[in-house]
């Protein structure tokens, strides 16, 4: 089978395409034959082994075995299934996460798959697990109810623009910051309102919000928790600030400083679980949450799916197919 590979951390340019022995599944799970596969900005921190407090994990000098092929979420076809494997055969439609997702066929946990919404193509299954998931936890985290107010900050990304879906349709009215050329997309998703990062401040709707998903952001915690109600939720998603951490420090200081403060700041950690995946899909298949695919390109051109989303240029997914 085909995949795509690296042995060292760097740019797409020490990316190959290689040949590789087919994988036999083990207990607990499934062979998938891959149909479509996402990219998302985990893969392009794996790829290039950022940040560096990653890299025990990830490995020293090189990615471990585990994660030289890039890739977490997948669609397709079961192949084979493995003993344990319960509930899955041969010729099943599933979605789900594992290690190197771009490759032809994968291995994957029985634990980290479900099966997709019938309303989505293979390209839209292939976009939701990763950033579906969370996106998903981010807002059941928050504790999303009908009539709160919620400001999503970083809302035209991957992760952001499910966020808002899956606010709104837990009956929240929400607002929406991203660059600008995610607005249009915005309001096309059902955001109240929308406001420009590069222009607009955070407050500039002068209202207090009951929640605020920040995502990937470099905003200051004094200015998110400014526009929160005195009682209101701080869900800290990620951010993008380079560096040992790569911001993760700024996580660990919200929940830190949680229990002193009248609002609740939580540090958001997703969890790739099959059972929240088929809860999530559930809600795809019963309202109008879908991903939106901003780039989908063949097999052969992964590394250029990845370069699109490491510059930050992605309105949504970006999609590989097979």
């Amino acid at each position: 089978m085909r995949t795509w590979t690296q042995k060292h951390y760097g740019g797409t340019e020490q990316l190959r395409l290689t040949e590789a022995t087919e994988p036999t599944p083990g207990a607990g799970e499934v062979v998938v034959r891959v149909k479509a596969a996402a990219v998302d900005r985990g893969t392009w921190h794996v790829m290039t082994g950022t940040p560096l407090i990653a890299r025990p994990a990830l490995g020293f000098r090189g990615p471990r075995a585990g994660f030289s092929t890039p890739g977490r979420d997948f669609a397709g076809v079961v192949e084979a299934v493995g003993s344990d494997a319960v509930g899955w055969a041969v010729g099943d439609a599933v979605h789900g996460t594992t290690n190197g997702s771009l490759a032809e066929l994968v291995t994957a946990s029985v634990k980290r798959i479900a099966r997709p919404p019938a309303n989505l193509t293979t390209a839209e299954a292939a976009a939701l697990p990763i950033s579906g998931l969370t996106a998903y936890q981010a807002v059941r985290g928050a504790k999303v109810v009908a009539g709160q107010r919620v400001l999503v900050v970083g809302a035209s990304g991957g992760v952001g623009h499910l966020a808002v879906q899956l606010a709104i349709a837990a009956g929240a009215v929400v607002t929406a910051v991203c660059r600008p050329a995610g607005i249009a997309l915005m309001h096309q998703l059902g955001a109240k309102h929308v406001i420009d990062r590069t222009s607009d401040a955070l407050d500039s709707e002068g209202v207090q919000y009951d929640d605020v998903i920040d995502i990937a952001s470099n905003r200051p915690r004094r200015e998110l928790r400014s526009v929160l109600t005195e009682r209101g939720t701080l869900v800290c998603v990620g951010t993008e600030t380079g560096g040992l951490t790569g911001g993760l420090h700024r996580s660990i200081a919200a929940a830190l400083l949680s229990p002193f403060v009248k609002q609740r700041l939580v540090m958001h950690m997703s969890k790739e679980l099959g059972s929240d995946l088929a809860e999530l899909d559930a809600i795809v298949e019963e309202s109008k949450v879908r991903p939106v695919i901003d780039l989908t390109v063949p097999f052969e051109d992964v590394p250029r799916a990845i370069d699109h989303v490491g510059a930050g240029n992605a309105l949504g997914k970006v999609v590989v197919t097979l």
